[in-house]
Order: C-alpha cells, then structure tokens, then sequence
C-alpha cells in the first residue's frame, strides 16, 4: 500500500504555504478564508511535529521490543484479552484483514479532518474547543512518544503477524538495512485511538441530529483494526484515552478560571457602571 501520509518536510512546507495564503487572504480582508487556511495550516504543522517525533526519540530505541512484550505481559496478568488471539481469529479471512489495513491507514486522518471541517463551517462557536482538544491530546502523545515503544505486530514470538506487510499494505514502507525504522516505535500512546474518541465525542457533543450517535461505530471499528492489525495493544488505547480526558479536563478547568477572574475584576463592573451613568446623563 501507498503511503497515504505526508512526510514531516512536505507537510511543514504545506502549513508554511497555508499560513502564507492566510495572511494574503486577511490582506485583502477575506478573513473567512484567512482563517480557514491558517486553521489547516495549524493543523498539518501539528503533522509535521508529529511525524518528525516519529523519527526521533529521548531513549533508545534498544528496548522497545523489550517495553513491548512488558505491556503483553502485564496485559495477560490483569485479565485483558490476549490481542494475538483477536487477531488469529480473523487472519483466515483475507478480505477482513486487508479492510482492516486499509481502514487503519485511510480512516485516521479522513474521519478527523471531515468532523474538524464539519464543525468550522457549520457550529464555528465549538470549533475552538474541538480544535485546543486535538492539539492538546496530540501533543500529550507526542511527548509520550518520545520513549519508543514496538507495536505488536513486531512481536511475532507472541503470536503476532504483521499483516499489513504480509498482504503488502503496510505504510512504513520496507525497513533499512535489516533494522526496523524508528517510525515505527511509536505504539504507546494510540493516537489513533486518541483522535477516533475525540471526533465521537465532539459530534456527539456539537450535533443535535439523533443520528449524531451513529458516530460510535468508528470508535468501535478503530480499536477493532489496531487490535487485530496488531499496530497496537489494549494499554495503548487506554493511555491514549486518559490523556483525552486530561485534556478535557484542563479545558474545562481553564475555563472556569477564567470565568472566575473575569466576574472578581472590580474594572469591569466599575467599567459597566460608569457606561451606564452615562448614557443616562445624556439621556
């Protein structure tokens, strides 16, 4: 399979571009637009970050085979299911497996970018809280990233196949040299769990239709596909969920404390009162 993701050069070269256009656009006070464009510029630059930490990282990727059968490990001894066995269950069924690839590297990004669009055209008053959560929540994993960890599927003593490269769909391309590209050391968090929850959530919490609900099924396909693709383990999801929830939280907790300092400043209703007695006196 190709691979349906930009590098991180063509993809900071790509929000340079959209942050050129916006301040074009906001020249000739088309501030639709200009905001349109710097919007998606924030976001393939939040890409790029992303996809340049996938290269790199603050330890040595030596243990991230060693990291990897750690969380199977402790996966098994507190009773979550084995994913190998998820995953030999479907492996018999060529057509579930190459689906499964294709959802796990066209999905991700196609889903995000459809709701974050949906939600700047048409419900422009949440579009700030959808979009602070995806930068909040990435760069949460991001960080996280930084300490490499194998996917599964690079575990094949435990059972595991790499199904992508066996039916030639992977998106990591063949690895150098005989060793396994560092790219691919990024299980731990799953931000394609992260993001899939994110979108649910925001439709859920943004629509009024009663389809708005349907939107569950994308969340429920997504960790089925990482399981049974073998890109990541139950652990992953769950951190990748912990973080969203932090980061729903720091919202929220920021913005009461705004609303607090906002109602305790003294200028403000002073402001307010000195507005009010003067339009009376010119009344």
């Amino acid at each position: 399979m190709q691979n349906l993701t930009l590098t991180w050069q063509s993809a900071g070269g790509a929000a340079v571009a959209l942050y050129g256009g916006a301040y074009a656009a906001s020249r000739v006070r088309r501030a639709p637009l200009s905001a349109l464009l710097r919007e998606a510029g924030t976001l393939l630059a939040l890409f790029a970050l992303w996809q340049l930490v996938g290269h790199l990282s603050l330890m040595s990727a030596e243990h991230a085979l060693d990291r990897a059968r750690w969380i199977h490990r402790t996966e098994l001894a507190i009773g979550l299911p084995d994913e190998a066995s998820w995953q030999a269950a479907v492996t018999s069924c060529p057509a579930v497996v190459k689906a499964a690839n294709y959802y796990y590297a066209a999905m991700h990004f196609t889903v995000m970018i459809a709701v974050l669009l949906w939600v700047f055209v048409w419900h422009r008053a949440r579009y700030a809280w959808v979009r602070n959560t995806v930068v909040i929540t990435t760069a949460i994993c991001l960080a996280v990233q930084f300490i490499p960890v194998a996917p599964p599927r690079m575990l094949p003593q435990e059972g595991f196949v790499d199904v992508a490269a066996e039916y030639g769909q992977s998106v990591y391309g063949d690895t150098v040299g005989g060793m396994v590209k560092v790219a691919q050391l990024s299980a731990m968090p799953s931000v394609h769990v992260a993001w899939c929850v994110l979108a649910a959530v925001a439709v859920i919490k943004v629509s009024r239709s009663p389809l708005r609900w349907l939107v569950v099924v994308h969340p429920v396909l997504t960790v089925a596909v990482v399981v049974v693709t073998a890109n990541h383990f139950w652990a992953d999801g769950l951190v990748a969920v912990v973080i969203l929830l932090f980061a729903y939280a720091l919202q929220a907790g920021y913005g009461r404390w705004r609303t607090r300092r906002v109602a305790a400043r003294p200028d403000a209703v002073v402001a307010g009162a000195g507005a009010t007695e003067h339009v009376a006196t010119r009344s």
